[in-house]
């Protein structure tokens, strides 16, 4: 390794380049573990007394929940969608997707909105049928509920492509075995596809340990919320450093499982594909597939849309006002600004592989991405406190010049574009690196004989041929960073509110009707690309 450092060190410009954006994920870790360099005794005491089990206690409970129902969701409904012929398979095969596009915090109000004791549901039962006991929402249980619910489409749609890969030979090989559809399933279809299973699962369970917004609205204490409430309430930013530090420990273990999942997805698919001869269910089962599949879509998407919009139309009329509108364009421009930069980085750090290949090239690159993996709670803490401290030498530095001023960087947007180029560089990178892979080595060469220089030639011939990627990665963080929460709520400027920020106030005080109208808008900016994602998929396997 040492050697290929060095090979590396030679290699120019790119090199540093790729190093340099590599460093904005290794600086703000490396600041929040040196936080238990000077531990505050007290606090630190309080925190591994009173907080630390009840964290580690609902983070693993959490965990557990999420995980069976994300795997029970997301695996049945991908079967059925992809191996089975019923009524609606079609439209359920894409707008099983269109959960993605509803951020779990917006889910979690509008069904304690809906189930809550006061909530229509139960007050209708209880005219209709007297009081009787009904599971409470407001519970550890009503936390897995929603989680699962938003995030069951990152196991639907992985495993989908897996068992639309593998075709319907492998389950005839099975069955001419003797075994009959369940085992073949159980036996061959489920085990050919557990590493795509176990991939989406690690997506989903690390989006759970980043979750704040839904946490919070449940009162559900997380590292998350603990995180917050360390900044906020203790002002102490070394026990949120030591906080995060240990989230980071179990975020790490979830992406190197993740990590060893795609080792093993190595399987070719088996026969023709799926969708050319798929399982004629009896009208029972394909009835009981259809219901199954609209009850799914209707609780996770159809029924919350519905609801968010007949109070949006109620809360119109007092708070669509130019207030509101400064919500609209604060997080219209924040997201155009942010898209803009992650896709100038994950550009020049893909770029930066192309001209200089190996080993130590794809691990600076794979460092520089993992940033996805953590919650924004830890990128929100780790990035301040090295921005404040340079802040305070800038201004010392001033001072001796006569500047009066209190505030140089913590007071502007960069600390939340830093945590939000962190936090979303894999999603740009993904698709812009994959646009570059399948431009060709004599493209390159070719232009180089006609002596184009590679800055040259980044611009005049790889960037237009790389249009639809970068759109698409542009569209993926612009919407990720529409819905991102915790990093905007802990980093922004004095006044500076966006839809997601107006939904926590609201959420906060109970106000579900005023929180539907942010919401709404939130949700319509993440159906665009989730519509095109779908709609691309079906088109490929259909």
């Amino acid at each position: 390794m040492p050697a290929g450092v060095f090979a590396f060190a030679r290699t120019g410009g790119w090199g540093w380049v790729a190093l340099a954006i590599a460093l904005l994920t290794v600086i703000p870790v490396a600041v929040i573990f040196s936080a238990w360099l000077q531990p505050e005794a007290d606090i630190l005491g309080h925190l591994t007394e009173f907080v630390l089990p009840e964290l580690l206690a609902n983070t693993f409970w959490l965990l557990l929940g999420v995980g069976i129902g994300v795997t029970v969701l997301g695996v049945s409904l991908a079967w059925l969608t992809a191996m089975c012929e019923f009524p609606g398979r079609k439209f359920f095969s894409w707008a099983l997707l269109l959960p993605l596009a509803v951020p779990a915090y917006v889910l979690a109000f509008v069904m304690i909105g809906l189930l809550d004791y006061t909530g229509p549901l139960q007050t209708w039962l209880r005219e209709q049928f007297g009081p009787m006991p009904l599971p409470q929402i407001r519970s550890r249980g009503g936390v897995i509920l929603v989680m699962s619910l938003a995030l069951y489409p990152y196991v639907y749609l992985i495993a989908r492509n897996a068992f639309l890969t593998q075709g319907r030979a492998a389950l005839e090989a099975s069955q001419s075995l003797g075994l009959n559809r369940w085992q073949g399933f159980r036996r061959v279809a489920l085990p050919m596809a557990r590493p795509w299973i176990a991939a989406g699962l690690m997506l989903a369970l690390m989006e759970t340990l980043a979750d704040f917004g839904t946490v919070a609205i449940f009162n559900y204490d997380t590292f998350t919320t603990a995180i917050y409430k360390a900044w906020f309430s203790l002002f102490s930013l070394p026990a949120a450093s030591q906080l995060s530090s240990i989230l980071i420990l179990f975020v790490l273990i979830l992406a190197l499982a993740e990590q060893r999942t795609r080792r093993h997805m190595k399987y070719g698919g088996v026969g023709r594909a799926s969708s050319h001869n798929r399982i004629n269910l009896s009208r029972g089962q394909a009835l009981g597939a259809s219901l199954y599949a609209g009850l799914v879509f209707g609780i996770a998407f159809l029924i919350p849309l519905v609801q968010l919009l007949l109070w949006a139309r109620g809360a119109a009329a007092t708070d669509l006002d130019s207030r509101y509108w400064e919500f609209v364009r604060n997080s219209l421009w924040l997201s155009g600004l942010g898209a803009a930069i992650v896709c100038a980085l994950a550009l020049l750090l893909g770029y930066a592989g192309r001209q200089k290949p190996g080993q130590f090239m794809q691990l600076v690159q794979r460092v520089a991405t993992i940033g996805y993996a953590f919650p924004g709670t830890v990128l929100a803490v780790g990035i301040f406190i090295p921005v404040a401290w340079l802040d305070n030498v800038i201004i010392d530095l001033l001072r001796t010049q006569g500047w009066q001023g209190t505030e140089v960087l913590k007071g502007t947007l960069l600390v939340m574009l830093l945590a939000y180029a962190v936090r979303f560089l894999a999603v740009g990178f993904g698709p812009t690196d994959s646009g570059l892979q399948r431009i060709t080595r004599n493209i390159d060469e070719a232009a180089r004989v006609m002596g184009t220089g590679t800055l040259a030639l980044l611009s005049r011939v790889h960037l237009p041929m790389l249009k639809a990627s970068l759109f698409t990665a542009a569209a993926l963080a612009f919407v990720d960073i529409m819905k991102e929460m915790p990093i905007t709520l802990m980093t922004r400027p004095f006044g500076w509110d966006t839809l997601a920020v107006r939904v926590f106030e609201m959420t906060s005080e109970g106000e579900w009707e005023r929180a539907a109208l942010p919401s709404v808008a939130i949700i319509l900016a993440g159906l665009v690309p989730i519509i095109f994602l779908a709609g691309r998929g079906e088109n490929t396997h259909a």
